[in-house]
């Protein structure tokens, strides 16, 4: 939904519209459209993991000036609910206040990965312009100081209660995300046919997302009719 980026979003969202088109977020919504209750936040943001996680899991909410944590984890993984702006700068859907993504980022990915994006909801939060903002990011690129993921950063985004995009109107599929600097797709088998695996193709931050889709959501539905009991 990065700076490292949830490349879900971009996998999910419609295509990118038509040349001469209007845009469809021209700009940002009044604040109150991305908001949530707090209640209700917390409980999206632990529904992208297994509750075996999520119920020891840090978890943030968005506040007035970034996001807060609203309770403290045990286990080192982080799970929160990642909003329109959490894709590329020039992304049609980049202020849709309706997106929601949850994910719950373990360890290694909620130090190398997440804090790109709590900075630029920051950023969001402080009024700043999608130009202003894509100025600093690249002004962090060429000084260097956003870093590439840890060996090993992952996240979950198991939630089927998600909003990722007006194409989607609800969630893509549960899956689990990969996020690593710049490597082939091919290296991972991601993107042919019959494949498990999908990689983002954007390019976005210099960084490679790779998804591996599961068969359930994280309250135990499965995500597609199967020969062992149905769908939902």
């Amino acid at each position: 939904m990065k700076t490292p980026i949830c490349a879900t979003l971009l996998l999910s969202a419609g295509a990118a519209l038509a040349q001469g088109a209007t845009p469809p977020y021209p700009s940002m919504a009044p604040i109150a459209q991305y908001q949530m209750s707090r209640d209700q936040e917390i409980a999206l943001a632990r529904s992208a993991a297994p509750p075996a996680i999520a119920s020891h899991a840090e978890v943030l909410v968005l506040g007035k000036r970034s996001y807060e944590t609203a309770v403290n984890g045990t286990n080192g993984f982080v799970c929160l609910v990642q909003r329109s702006w959490d894709q590329s700068f020039d992304h049609p859907e980049f202020w849709n206040p309706k997106i929601r993504g949850p994910e719950c980022d373990n360890a290694r990915a909620a130090r190398s990965v997440l804090p790109s994006y709590l900075e630029r909801t920051r950023w969001v939060l402080a009024g700043k312009s999608v130009a202003e903002m894509r100025a600093l990011t690249e002004k962090a690129w060429a000084a260097g100081r956003i870093p590439m993921p840890e060996p090993g950063a992952m996240a979950y985004m198991l939630s089927e209660g998600g909003y990722l995009s007006d194409s989607n109107a609800g969630p893509w599929h549960p899956h689990v995300m990969f996020m690593m600097p710049p490597t082939p797709d091919t290296e991972w088998g991601a993107n042919v046919a019959g494949a498990p695996i999908s990689a983002d193709l954007t390019g976005h931050d210099a960084m490679s997302y790779f998804f591996v889709v599961v068969p359930k959501w994280s309250n135990g539905k499965w995500a597609w009719p199967h020969a062992g009991g149905g769908g939902h």
